[in-house]
């Protein structure tokens, strides 16, 4: 059997856009010679849809324009993610499924099984969950069909209890020839050998092939990226589509053999975690952008290295003509700084402007004064430096059509090293699941690979500094970036308390001062900008701590 895998890019809710980007697919693999086509789960109507499922008129509109799609099959049945509703009065009102659509209409409905509610997932909220998978009979061969979470029923992040029922062991009771998953895996750094392992482990437990087609494209914060794979009943991977791209293949299987053949496309060579970090975190702003309505970017450009990051990512994302980088001095600014930022924009080609705040500053405070007499400066007057940037960076992005990219990184975002209302004003937090010590890694791998410094030697060598006071640098307030990313990475990603941190050898002080900064801060994430995720727990829908709180553990 051919079995040809769509691996598409669809946009939530775009259900006529889908829909023309599911028949070009469907007749481009069919020309090619497949003998069934497969795309990833939910591709009729995108991934995640979440609360769009309970408006009164989506599902049936989704089941129409699966309807629509079916009609246009012919001889080669097309397996295509969609949503079904429920005709039972009890339960949520729709199944996560898979339709078999074959000569002109839908033939058969597979349901997923398994619904997360970890992380970033909600299913349950929304979806019914079938008592068992399906197997789909086509050209002879039993074709058992999973849905994403439906192979991950002992992978489950933290807790291998999470799911009681193994639709692959229940499939594997039945007698399959092959295994289908349709899948919508959102990607985070180390993710892709996970699942490659997964898959592989299945083939072999089976002792047949697996087709894997994964979604691809960024979705809010989500970011997929693709990385479908055939795998032989031996679970040697025989073809793997592309990483972080659209791609539209054929694979021959040999389903009566025990090794399956190659697809006759050679295996993409190994990518670097960081080739990866950079590839997700442009296609997430592309397509945040772009699937949004705006074509161009627009950075305050500090001389830092994270605005410096961010205006690289954007350049890639949208092209140097599209991107705007504004150098904003306050009267303590470094020449450096601002030598920094003017050289930065010429490295990339990009169209630069200096706008120099000292006298809106100077008038704020004059404003603010007989008010605050008799008071002290501090971090009040160094926060109106940060939010005059932030209010004439929101007047150009509004007079120019531009979305406005904000440049906190992970590790200054988990500890409030940010201005509400200031830096933080945005459409969009490229790199805030990105830790600081990852910033500096990710633009020296881009300096590498250009072969030049695009990101200028200075901005990468210098203490990191807000220069919202004079002299000052980041370690005044905090610890080095390596052992500050350490700590929030056990705080944070690994939920570690207050004491097993002291025992991994962090100083208590230092312990106390972090993870206070870090609780006390979530006010601040809560009214952020959203962030692509990278990783396992990110700031986002993921990750649901309270704002009023008093736990200390």
């Amino acid at each position: 059997m051919r079995i040809g895998l769509a691996q598409l890019n669809p946009t939530v809710g775009d259900l006529a856009g889908n829909l023309r980007r599911l028949l070009s697919a469907y007749h481009e693999l069919v020309a090619a010679g497949a003998e069934l086509v497969v795309t990833p789960e939910l591709a009729v109507c995108g991934y995640p849809p979440r609360d769009l499922l309970l408006r009164s008129r989506f599902v049936q509109d989704v089941e129409n324009a699966t309807a629509e799609l079916a009609a246009a099959t012919g001889a080669v049945p097309l397996l295509v993610g969609t949503v079904v509703g429920n005709p039972q009065e009890q339960g949520r009102r729709a199944f996560n499924a898979a339709a078999f659509c074959h000569h002109g209409r839908v033939q058969q409905i597979a349901k997923k099984c398994l619904l997360p509610t970890y992380d970033v997932f909600d299913e349950d909220r929304y979806f019914e969950p079938a008592p068992a998978p399906s197997i789909i009979v086509h050209a002879g061969k039993r074709i058992g069909v999973t849905i994403c979470e439906d192979i991950w029923a002992n992978e489950s992040p933290g807790d291998t209890r999470l799911h009681r029922f193994d639709p692959v062991a229940h499939l594997k009771a039945e007698g399959v020839d092959l295994l289908v998953n349709l899948s919508a895996s959102p990607w985070y750094d180390g993710k892709a050998g996970l699942r490659e392992r997964i898959v592989t482990d299945l083939a072999r437990d089976l002792a047949a092939p697996v087709v894997y087609c994964n979604a691809i494209g960024g979705n809010d914060e989500l970011i997929f990226d693709g990385r479908s794979v055939v795998v032989s009943a031996k679970g040697e991977i025989t073809a793997r589509l592309a990483a972080f791209a659209e791609e539209k293949r054929v694979v021959d299987l040999a389903l009566s053999s025990a090794h399956g053949p190659a697809s006759g496309s050679p295996l993409p060579a190994p990518r670097s975690p960081l080739q990866d970090i950079h590839a997700a975190l442009v296609l997430g702003l592309r397509d945040y952008a772009h699937k949004s309505g705006f074509t161009r970017a627009l950075i305050a450009l500090s001389g830092g290295i994270d605005s410096a990051l961010v205006a690289e990512l954007a350049v890639a994302a949208f092209g140097p003509d599209n991107v705007i980088g504004v150098s904003l001095p306050s009267a303590i600014s470094s020449e450096h700084s601002k030598d920094d930022a003017r050289i930065l924009a010429q490295n990339l080609g990009i169209r630069f402007e200096t706008i120099a705040i000292a006298d809106t500053v100077a008038a704020a405070e004059r404003a603010l004064g007989p008010v605050f007499a008799g008071r002290a400066p501090d971090v009040t007057e160094e926060n109106l430096q940060a939010r005059t940037r932030g209010v004439l960076m929101m007047a150009l992005s509004n007079k120019f059509g531009a979305l406005l990219l904000t440049t906190g990184n992970k590790s200054e975002v988990a500890v409030g090293y940010c201005t509400l209302y200031g830096d933080m004003c945005g459409g969009l937090a490229v790199i805030s699941d990105l830790f600081k010590t990852q910033v500096y890694a990710l633009c020296r791998w881009i300096n590498e690979q250009a072969g030049r410094d695009v990101i200028p030697r200075n901005t990468i060598e210098k203490p990191p500094s807000a220069e919202l006071r004079p002299g000052q640098v980041d370690q005044d307030s905090l610890p080095p970036y390596d052992v500050l990313d350490a700590l929030l990475l056990g705080y944070i990603e690994e939920g570690l308390s207050r004491a097993e941190l002291v025992a991994k050898g962090f100083p208590e002080p230092m312990v106390r001062d972090i993870c206070r900064k870090v609780d006390l801060n979530e006010y601040k994430r809560k009214q952020a900008a959203p962030g692509l995720k990278i990783t396992p727990l990110a700031f986002g829908v993921g990750r649901r701590i309270p704002i009023v709180q008093k736990y200390v553990g």
